[in-house]
């Protein structure tokens, strides 16, 4: 069974939702990575995303976009992914999920890709800039394997979101505003609507990101959503603190 299968299911018997937490690999270097996720998974994380720096992201605000910008510096690689995650298999068995743009992945090579992802046990895998009818550049590599490929949808997902969802695997991205990650413009007024329709079209768990940054947001979709995920306001602690695990510990435990 997947891991991400397995948490959801502990979850549910529990009655707990999920958090799922966002880090870029390699800020600011590899071995503070893998510190971090020890102290999430101590504060409280569920699962945990690994995000791969990108010169020119689509759906990353400015905070990511800082982080990214450290790791490329300090010599990210794919190599040093999977160094990243081939440590933390020694300690850990929390969920895994690499959140890729599409670009590297093709700079990579595809099958090549996967197959690393596979290797070293990532559990499932997020491609922001790879539309849903594009799916079939990837996806028949991944139905070879147990990697899950985790779809995102947007109230602007319109009609598209019954196709989007249909065969979902692991849980539902579900992105609660407009724009990228870390604004605080507040959620979308149509969300909690949405999040009921792409529920009804679905039993893989949907999970709601973008502009989560604090504990009263994830309860404030404790009943429509089945977790929350949170990226920009965590790295914002790994910068201000220097890169403190006990402080990104901390963090975890604020939102649980």
């Amino acid at each position: 069974m997947n891991r991400i299968d397995r948490k959801f299911e502990e979850l549910k018997k529990t009655g707990k939702k999920a958090l799922i937490t966002y880090i870029s690999a390699g800020d600011p270097t590899i071995e503070k990575s893998e510190e971090f996720v020890y102290a999430l998974e101590e504060g409280g994380a569920d699962i945990i995303e690994l995000g791969v720096p990108f010169s020119d992201p689509l759906a990353d605000g400015p905070v990511i976009q800082e982080a990214g910008l450290r790791s490329i510096s300090g010599g990210f690689s794919f190599d040093r992914l999977a160094c990243l995650v081939n440590r933390i298999r020694k300690n850990s068995d929390i969920p895994l999920v690499v959140m890729v743009y599409f670009s590297s992945i093709i700079c990579y090579g595809t099958e090549k890709f996967v197959e690393l992802m596979s290797e070293i046990d990532v559990d499932g895998v997020i491609i922001p800039d790879l539309p849903f009818e594009e799916y079939d550049e990837i996806l028949p590599y991944i139905e070879k394997t147990n990697l899950y490929m985790i779809p995102l949808v947007a109230v602007t997902s319109g009609d598209r979101v019954p196709m989007i969802v249909k065969n979902a695997k692991g849980f539902v991205y579900c992105v609660s505003t407009l724009g990228v990650t870390g604004g605080s413009s507040g959620f979308d007024a149509r969300i909690d609507n949405f999040i009921k329709e792409v529920k009804s079209h679905t039993d893989t768990p949907v999970c709601i990101g973008f502009g989560i940054s604090k504990k009263a947001d994830c309860d404030r979709f404790n009943k429509s959503g089945d977790g929350c995920i949170v990226g920009s306001a965590l790295i914002r602690v790994i910068a201000s603190s220097g890169g403190d695990a006990a402080a990104v510990r901390d963090f975890a435990k604020s939102l649980c």
